[in-house]
């Protein structure tokens, strides 16, 4: 683990899921929380990358469970898991997202279209619903925090990624109605980042870095930390009196006019 910032104990005690984690944003998340000592589930698609990923981390600080987000058996299982070894729940972090395609709408296959809504959208919602309504986490009584990622597409339409956008919307005001719905026992915001350089974003700056960073104010692409700071702080009591709240980190790219 690599942390370029001053460990504080905001999660000392506390457990946390997140999704989508054996690289990129996700691990930098569950990097972040375990640091400021929480004991963080991790889950991701595939069982190697998601043990290679644990590797890296204190011993018995992260727990790993494979599966798919948007599968409601892996969802038990993680929950349930998480009850057993941890006893309950405090910060979920919906980070787990999918973006197969690239292309105008007016091409986009409608089978993937619905796949990746499944993932990004009803994914979302379910984990909310699940980890809600599962009595041994005890997410309300403990006073839970949810954090899911939306996007800076959900603001501006991005050429190519545009049904991402849409996902990245729907997850927005997922985490508006859900914060007056879930209040004051359940806190639920989201972090909306612009281009991250990790795998997933590579199509956007790869070969061309340098042309891309100069739209953003502070003259750089963001990196995992970036979003994983603004997580732990939304995750944290630090914004205890924070919900609803999408919170845009992106180099001012934005207020700049531009677009990922």
């Amino acid at each position: 683990m690599n942390q370029n910032h001053t460990v504080r104990d905001r999660f000392t005690g506390r457990t946390a899921i997140v999704t989508g984690a054996s690289r990129g944003i996700g691990l930098a998340i569950a990097e972040r929380l375990v640091a400021e000592g929480a004991r963080v589930c991790i889950t991701a698609r595939k069982a190697g990358p998601l043990e290679e990923a644990a590797a890296s981390f204190p011993p018995d600080s992260v727990l790993t469970v494979a599966g798919r987000a948007d599968d409601p058996e892996h969802r038990r299982e993680v929950l349930d898991s998480v009850a057993r070894e941890f006893g309950g729940l405090d910060v979920l972090v919906n980070n787990a997202g999918i973006n197969p395609t690239y292309g105008p709408l007016t091409q986009l296959d409608v089978d993937v279209a619905r796949k990746v809504l499944e993932v990004n959208v009803l994914a979302t919602l379910a984990w909310v619903q699940d980890a809600a309504a599962h009595e041994s986490l005890r997410f309300a009584q403990r006073r839970g925090t949810v954090v899911n990622l939306s996007s800076v597409t959900a603001e501006t339409p991005s050429p190519g990624i545009g049904l991402y956008g849409v996902s990245k919307a729907a997850v927005s005001h997922l985490t508006r109605t859900f914060a007056v719905e879930l209040g004051p026992e359940i806190r639920v915001n989201a972090v909306s980042p612009a281009v991250v350089k990790t795998r997933f974003a590579r199509a956007l700056y790869e070969g061309k870095e340098d042309q891309v960073a100069a739209d953003y104010p502070m003259n750089r692409l963001g990196v995992p930390a970036d979003v994983a700071a603004a997580v732990a702080y939304l995750a944290s009591d630090d914004s205890s009196w924070v919900t609803g709240q999408v919170l845009t980190v992106d180099g001012g790219l934005r207020v700049a006019g531009g677009t990922a």
